[in-house]
């Protein structure tokens, strides 16, 4: 199938998964703009493939609206978040433990909520959540906690625009740990050195973790056939996509 005529906003679109959908996107004809707060990564993202790039922080309160007024997509795609600081809890300060709530969770909030009060918005959000949601994540502080609040926004807003007759579809995108990105290959590190691994012996044992180019066929999946992806949240590894039950 071929978006050829539709548009998206991928916000964190510049590496990482965000990357992949982007990526995914434009082969499949849309028109695509990546939002993130790294100019120089946005630049090289745009001579590498055909991508338009906004430079903004996407907890910016008055970003989401702006920008989704500004290109009115088809698909919103919400894959930015913040490096994770990796240590136990008895390390952590609060300032590192509620960072995941201050980014992750936050934009979510901001950008879904900017859809609700749209008088004209995408008809379709893709959230990211994380496999740390359904099975804890004991060196990241509150990034569990956070991307589960992002799968509740998700239920929450499919509600609120179901019971407005509004055909707004909502999806909540949860990815194991997955050592083919840079945030991944750092969880992956800290998580090898603390059960006496080495990096490869627990990189071997992650059960199918998905590549960028996985997630962003998945998202080409949910896009392409709102009939067969009628549940909001769905587990993501490299064999596809499966529903949280």
């Amino acid at each position: 199938m071929t978006f050829k005529g539709q548009s998206a906003v991928v916000v964190g679109g510049s590496r990482g998964f965000g990357r992949g959908v982007v990526e995914r996107l434009i082969a499949s004809g849309m028109t695509v703009t990546a939002v993130a707060r790294n100019a120089r990564d946005l630049e090289e993202l745009a001579r590498e493939i055909s991508a338009k790039i906004i430079v903004a922080d996407a907890t910016d309160e008055q970003a989401s609206e702006r920008i989704l007024s500004e290109t009115k997509p088809n698909l919103l795609v919400l894959s930015a978040g913040t490096p994770l600081d990796l240590r136990p809890l008895q390390e952590q300060t609060w300032e590192t433990f509620s960072r995941p709530w201050e980014v992750d969770t936050k934009l979510t909030f901001l950008w879904v909520q900017a859809v609700l009060r749209a008088n004209q918005g995408p008809e379709h959000v893709v959230v990211f959540g994380s496999g740390a949601a359904l099975f804890g994540s004991p060196l990241s502080g509150g990034y569990a906690g956070a991307k589960k609040m992002n799968a509740f926004i998700a239920e929450y807003a499919s509600g609120v625009a179901s019971r407005a007759k509004r055909l707004i579809r909502f999806h909540c995108l949860i990815p194991p740990m997955s050592p083919h990105t840079e945030f991944g290959a750092a969880a992956a590190r800290a998580y090898a050195q603390m059960s006496g691994q080495t990096f490869q012996e627990f990189v071997k044992q992650l059960p199918s973790p998905p590549s960028p180019t996985d997630i962003g066929t998945a998202v080409v999946a949910l896009h392409e056939d709102p009939k067969k992806w009628n549940q909001v949240s769905y587990r993501i590894s490299a064999k596809g996509l499966a529903p949280v039950e």
